[in-house]
């Protein structure tokens, strides 16, 4: 669960990187700030298996990325600040980003190839701010994994069940596929990938 911190005003980008603490994590919402609580056991476990699973492929294929938990994802339009729960890098944009060499900070869909959030009990941030500040960006791949059925029914269907939401961005907007069961999943980023629903679902139990 997330809870905004008490704040008279809104807070803009520059005031929130100058006040972010040390060793807590904190997003920004739209000139709020919100504290990032300890997720669930297996809500981390399953981020432990992602970036093993991204990790191998990524370096199994040469790319110049990396996965990064404290950089900060910045849309361009809006004061807010988000930190996903799996970002992938591209080395090679960094050198074009305004923000990264003193704020750990990127903008450019350029820099971010695959983005995803594993949903907690702040399922509408992931399935509506977030959805649109990722697609303002421009970043290409964005996954949901709904692991426990959260989100609401217009978002995974009715009757609930576990579900992995993939946003591509074609021609400036998402298209939405989605996965569950053993429905092996289908990445752009890596189409070579071999991984169902069940086995990102199962990896926290």
């Amino acid at each position: 669960m997330i809870q905004a911190l008490p704040k008279t005003k809104s807070v803009t980008f520059e005031e929130f990187v100058q006040w972010k603490p040390e060793g807590k994590y904190y997003e920004l919402h739209h000139g709020v700030i919100i504290e990032m609580n300890q997720p669930l056991g297996d809500h981390e476990w399953i981020i432990i298996f992602l970036n093993d699973i991204i990790f191998s492929e990524y370096k199994r294929l040469g790319l110049p990325y990396g996965i990064s938990k404290t950089v900060l994802v910045k849309p361009p339009e809006n004061e807010s600040a988000y930190s996903p729960d799996v970002l992938v890098l591209n080395r090679d944009n960094l050198i074009n980003e305004p923000l990264w060499k003193k704020q750990s900070t990127v903008t450019q869909g350029a820099s971010i190839p695959l983005v995803i959030e594993v949903v907690s009990t702040n399922w509408r941030v992931d399935y509506l701010s977030k959805v649109k500040d990722y697609e303002e960006i421009g970043i290409p791949e964005y996954w949901i994994v709904d692991y426990l059925a959260l989100g609401g029914t217009p978002y995974i269907g009715n009757p609930k069940q576990p579900t992995i939401s993939i946003y591509d961005l074609i021609n400036g907007e998402y298209q939405v596929s989605q996965f569950r069961e053993n429905q092996t999943i289908v990445s752009r980023t890596f189409p070579e990938l071999t991984l169902t629903a069940n086995q990102i679902f199962q990896a926290g139990i």
